[in-house]
């Protein structure tokens, strides 16, 4: 295929790569990031869309994907697919996903998890909304650039699926460091707890794959001195548009909104910004009640 691939950040870079090591003809571009191996620069996210049979973003926000889009969806050829990758606001994906297919165009959102390891090992796993005949059409690029993708629904589904994800992670991961810090507390060995929970009814992501305490458990950025793998203030938006979703849907969620708070004075008050979200650990050790 020909695919237009805006927004080479740090998610947007090996995901470009991957496809054009694939095969496929990559035109991209970034306001500020260099060229990937593999990809020719595009000097405007018009021209990279400009022929395309699918233009893929990766961008930080909603207000800058609508912006975005607006730029590329008249240079979009009629019957392309607009593919948007990015973690944003339900209401941003589907008013994009609407005025692409008012332009007689294709659209999808479909943000992903994995992180940056999953998005240069091609192991991403991608959540999808739009309908089903975009879907298959772009199939064959999500499995490059992922291991699973799955089609949740209608435009606006995927991100839908991507906020209460994150949500449950970030109320887990808080769950995770709490119980640890009151376990050094109570004098408890943090391998022996480990042991203990790992395989009792306190799994959890979290916890088995992600464990927030150095040393224990398989290898996490909580051994390399809370480096991010997903960096706090990352969390802090997945939560946020958590917060914004439940508010337009009238959902009671009150763990969640805990968990922003939490992690809104960790990156905002605390030391957080630029750590990974699992080191709330040392933030819960440190403090008393």
């Amino acid at each position: 295929m020909k695919i237009g691939f805006i927004g080479l950040g740090n998610m947007g870079a090996p995901m470009a790569t991957n496809l054009a090591a694939a095969g496929h003809e990559v035109a991209g571009f970034d306001t500020a990031a260099p060229m990937p191996e593999g990809v020719t620069a595009a000097a405007s996210a018009a021209e990279a869309a400009t022929g395309a049979d699918v233009v893929i973003t990766m961008l930080p926000n909603g207000q800058i994907l609508r912006s975005v889009a607006a730029g590329v969806i008249p240079a979009m050829r009629k019957g392309a697919i607009l593919c948007d990758c990015s973690t944003v606001d339900v209401d941003s994906a589907r008013a994009v996903a609407s005025e692409a297919t008012a332009a007689g165009l294709g659209a999808l959102d479909a943000p992903v998890s994995g992180g940056i390891g999953g998005a240069q090992g091609g192991t991403l796993t991608f959540m999808v909304g739009g309908s089903d005949a975009d879907f298959k059409a772009v199939r064959p690029l999500f499995d490059i650039m992922g291991q699973k993708a799955v089609h949740c629904g209608d435009p606006g589904a995927g991100q839908s699926a991507k906020i209460c994800n994150n949500m449950i992670l970030g109320v887990t991961m808080i769950a995770t460091c709490e119980a640890f810090a009151l376990a050094d507390k109570l004098g408890l060995d943090r391998q022996k707890m480990f042991d203990v929970v790992s395989t009792s009814s306190g799994y959890s992501w979290s916890m088995n794959a992600y464990c927030p305490a150095p040393g224990v458990g398989p290898k996490s950025p909580a051994d390399n001195d809370y480096r991010p793998g997903f960096a706090a203030e990352l969390m802090l938006k997945d939560l946020n548009l958590a917060h914004m979703a439940a508010g337009s849907a009238q959902a009671d969620t009150p763990m969640g909104q805990l968990a922003r708070q939490l992690y809104e004075d960790f990156v905002e008050r605390e030391d957080g910004l630029g750590r990974d979200f699992s080191a709330m650990l040392p933030r819960f050790v440190a403090r008393n009640r």
